[in-house]
């Protein structure tokens, strides 16, 4: 299995582009479908990416290290 090298944004960019292609709504059927299954991969992939960082990184308060978390509407949002 090949090992692939593409950095966050550079994912980011090409889901961006594959959303463009398919709310243009001109595209094959065939062509269509393609680009969605890349599109979850991408998007998963990404997910995965920032889960990883978010677990890596690291906020020094106080003499104290703590895990760094974010809580957002949108991470609310998914659990309803």
């Amino acid at each position: 299995m090949k090992k692939d090298n593409k950095t966050f944004e550079e994912r980011l960019d090409r889901l961006k582009a594959i959303v463009s292609a398919l709310e243009q709504g001109d595209l094959p059927l065939e062509e269509g479908v393609a680009l969605f299954k890349e599109g979850r991969i991408l998007s998963k992939e990404c997910a995965t990416q920032l889960e990883k960082a978010r677990n890596e990184v690291k906020i020094v308060t106080d003499g104290e290290v703590k895990d760094f978390e974010v809580d957002t509407e949108e991470d609310t949002a998914d659990d309803s």
